[in-house]
């Protein structure tokens, strides 16, 4: 998406923008173009785009930061913060030229799913607060408020991400699915059908973590297997050469995606709830799923 973020985080973390007018007319271009945002890009960005995208992108977060603060430091100034249960999360990240992708439509790299979670129990000091390096699943933040809150029952208390006397290992396996926007293959089908095919851009995609591996399903057929820890870029695709483990999460995945309500059905059938509703139409084109 296109950021914009106030002059003084420019000038700290994107201070060549205000100096480089070929970085503000590539900027202005890519700000524009709303498609340069849904599709695979057909080359690499340079040296100097990937510069200002990432630049500007730190800037942007940097000013979310502060307003974070700021929101934090009233909650403190009215003596509210620490009766308040703090989560701060993502919906998912950003691709900025990595793998050749942008924006956050076509894929299931860290880049997007891999995104900060931050949970604070009210009073706790934040030197008490310990840090998890294992992968958690952000589906789990429903029962990690009931818990925090003292509502959750059993099963539910068993899958918060607060601290655990015992953890359940039924909780070890992590999964993602990414369906991609019918209106951005529509755009794509258009425009660039040969992407369509060669980066199976219509496909969904359907990740499982274990450890430190991570297995990603593109629709039937192309199977990725990284080791996260020691790869987190997911450059090197390890499948061939750990079969086991991919034949292993590869049944887990098929476990959990079969459970899916629809699973197997055609994407462009699959509807959510209320879907047809002209309120929900109209707010879906505002938000830019679904064209006019």
């Amino acid at each position: 998406m296109p950021y914009h973020p106030p002059r003084a985080y420019i000038e700290k973390y994107a201070p060549h923008v205000l100096r480089d007018r070929d970085a503000r007319n590539f900027l202005q271009r890519f700000n524009n173009d709303v498609y340069g945002w849904l599709a695979p890009l057909t080359g690499a960005l340079d040296e100097d785009q990937k510069k200002t995208l990432d630049g500007m992108y730190n800037a942007e977060v940097a000013y979310q930061d502060e307003l974070l603060g700021n929101f934090f430091q009233t909650l403190e100034n009215a003596g509210r913060l620490d009766n308040t249960l703090v989560v701060i999360c993502a919906d998912h990240g950003e691709h900025l030229g990595e793998k050749q992708l942008m924006g956050h439509s076509l894929s299931i790299y860290n880049e997007l799913v891999r995104v900060p979670l931050i949970i604070r129990q009210p009073g706790a000091a934040p030197a008490s607060v310990p840090v998890v390096d294992e992968v958690v699943s952000t589906r789990r933040l429903f029962q990690t408020v009931l818990d925090a809150a003292g509502l959750a029952t059993a099963t539910e208390q068993a899958l918060t991400l607060l601290p655990q006397a015992h953890p359940t290992p039924e909780t070890d396996y992590v999964f993602a699915e990414a369906i991609p926007p019918q209106n951005v293959v529509n755009q794509m089908q258009k425009r660039q059908p040969e992407l369509v095919r060669d980066r199976a851009c219509d496909q969904p995609r359907r990740a499982v973590w274990m450890g430190t591996h991570k297995l990603i399903e593109t629709g039937n057929q192309a199977i990725e297997l990284y080791d996260v820890s020691e790869d987190p870029q997911e450059t090197l695709n390890i499948s061939a050469i750990l079969p086991e483990n991919v034949e292993a999460l590869q049944e887990c995945l098929q476990s959990f995606a079969g459970e899916i309500n629809g699973y197997g059905t055609p994407i462009n059938t699959r509807r959510a709830p209320d879907y047809d509703d002209p309120e929900v139409q109209r707010r879906l084109q505002d938000l830019g799923y679904l064209e006019d």
